[in-house]
């Protein structure tokens, strides 16, 4: 039988499985590490949301439900948030949970190394009320704090304190990298970094087993028609993602199923705002034009986003006008209008800002990471050209690629962003708010705006929707015109699986594989 299927929800259920099954899939992006406080990013997160857990989680359908705590309440006016733990939970190894792991994944996952401590920028302290009850005090009231923290995930502080993995090895090694001990419904059985990581079920896992996996075996695959052909061939039960343009050849082919949404990621161009002299192209060293908002703006009426939604996207996807897409909480009604696509007017910014000429410069791509990321890399180089901007493209893989940004090693860049929190203040915190310790630490670029660090605070307390509305309304006006990034369209989510394959797809391209039966 041939299937398309559109949901991004449950996916259409088969005759149930008679029996258990290895369960084989492959990605072209490969967890940097396994250490769940290390890497902020999907692939990470997506991937080790199968092994940890934490004190809450997100359903099926994207809604925050319990997890290790089963049930949180606010504390005072606004004071924080009280989570009681569920009791008799284990780790891997058997050892318990209790809340002084939470208090310990807590300090670890908000320190200095650790590469999610922004999403703790706000907690004052944290409280073990007893063995099963833990307050996290902020320093404003925080309405959507639950929802901020769906992916920390809590480790054995015991097991941690004897592996001597008590701090998050970001840049580096440890224990953790390439082994855990988590509560959830799968264990890490081995883990080859680049070639294979295998995972088997936790037989002591608390909650009701859905699943039918006897073991999970995980491949990177960077080429797509690799992939392809390995799903065809049965050789991988599912491909994340399908190439856009097999999508059609897939869905009419025997034995193959494909499942087709929209991801919750806006893809987006971004500046190096703070540099003194530009880091590539003809002329390194020279000044960096990027400090000048006609320039940025230059580059917004340039890009021709509705041909690379046509010729590279296929149609599967939408334009964005701001770093969140429509569906997000907090989207900005009255900014909902792209720039222009107006060479003209480029030009006239160019020259007004001292480059009539134009100017050559480097643009810093994955190849790896996002569907045809390389392609829309490609296609904005040639469409800068007819303004006079010479880009000087230098893709490459994605493990190669953050420490690229945050070694300063670009002039401009792509970048794609999922809100953790699926509101707008998340990519305001990460994307936007001037670079520090624990905040703004995905802004790159290094803009920064007085209103924007002022505001944000305001966003993340205020608890009436129409006063935090105009809020985000104002946010969202300053970043488009100050250029900031140039969001470009949010992408889609295209995977492959065999027909006998049942999942759910979630608007956070996270894979979770205890959805997951074989038939």
């Amino acid at each position: 039988m041939k299937r398309l299927i559109t949901a991004t929800a449950i996916a259409l259920c088969l005759a149930p499985a008679a029996y258990a099954e290895t369960f084989r899939w492959a990605s072209t992006t490969d967890p940097d590490s396994m250490d769940p406080h290390a890497a902020n990013s999907a692939p990470v997160l997506s991937f080790l949301n199968n092994v940890y857990e934490g004190l809450v989680r997100r359903g099926r359908d994207m809604a925050i439900e319990p997890a290790l705590a089963t049930g949180w309440e606010a504390i005072g006016e606004g004071e924080g948030w009280r989570f009681t733990l569920r009791e008799g939970v284990s780790f891997h190894d058997g050892s318990e949970l209790t809340a002084e792991d939470v208090l310990f994944s807590y300090q670890r996952a908000s320190s200095e190394q650790s590469d999610v401590a922004s999403w703790f920028a706000t907690v004052s302290d944290v409280v073990v009320v007893d063995d099963y009850t833990v307050d996290f005090l902020t320093t404003t009231p925080q309405p959507i704090f639950p929802d901020s923290i769906a992916n920390f995930m809590i480790m054995d502080s015991g097991w941690a304190a004897a592996n001597d993995t008590e701090t998050p090895a970001r840049d580096a090694e440890n224990f953790a990298t390439l082994n855990t001990n988590g509560t959830g419904p799968f264990m890490l059985i081995e883990r080859q970094p680049g070639l294979r990581t295998v995972l088997e079920p936790f037989g002591g896992w608390w909650d009701t087993v859905e699943h039918n996996i006897t073991r999970a075996e995980f491949t990177p695959i960077e080429n797509s028609a690799t992939a392809v052909a390995a799903l065809l061939s049965g050789d991988v039960d599912m491909i994340n993602p399908v190439p856009i343009q097999d999508a059609e050849r897939l869905s009419a082919s025997d034995g193959v199923q494909v499942y087709q949404g929209i991801e919750a990621r806006v893809i987006m161009l971004g500046f190096a705002h703070d540099h003194e002299v530009l880091y590539a192209g003809s002329t390194p060293g020279a000044p960096n034009p990027f400090s000048d908002v006609r320039v940025r703006s230059a580059v917004a009426h340039a890009v021709n986003v509705p041909a690379i939604l046509q010729t590279i996207m296929r149609g599967s996807s939408q334009p964005a006008s701001q770093l969140v897409g429509p569906d997000m909480r907090g989207y900005s009604q009255v900014n909902d209008a792209r720039p222009a696509l107006d060479l003209d007017a480029a030009r006239a910014l160019l020259a007004e800002a001292g480059y009539p000429e134009g100017f050559s410069f480097g643009l810093s791509c994955p190849n790896d990471r996002y569907l045809n990321d390389e392609a829309v890399c490609q296609a904005v180089v040639a469409m800068l050209a007819q303004i006079g901007l010479e880009a000087q493209l230098n893709a490459m893989p994605v493990a190669n690629y953050w420490p690229e940004l945050r070694a300063d090693n670009f002039d401009m860049y792509l970048l794609g962003w999922s809100p953790g929190t699926l509101d707008a203040e998340h990519p305001i915190r990460f994307l936007v708010h001037t670079n520090g310790e624990s905040i703004g630490t995905w802004n790159f670029g290094g803009y920064s705006n007085p209103r924007i660090d002022e505001m944000l605070p305001a966003i993340q307390s205020t608890i009436d929707e129409e006063a935090r509305q105009a809020l985000l309304d104002e946010a969202a006006g300053i970043i488009q015109d100050d250029v900031v990034y140039v969001p470009m369209y949010v992408e889609p989510l295209i995977w492959g699986t065999g027909e006998n394959i049942d999942l759910t797809q979630r608007s956070d391209n996270f894979f979770i594989l205890r959805w997951v039966t074989v038939n």
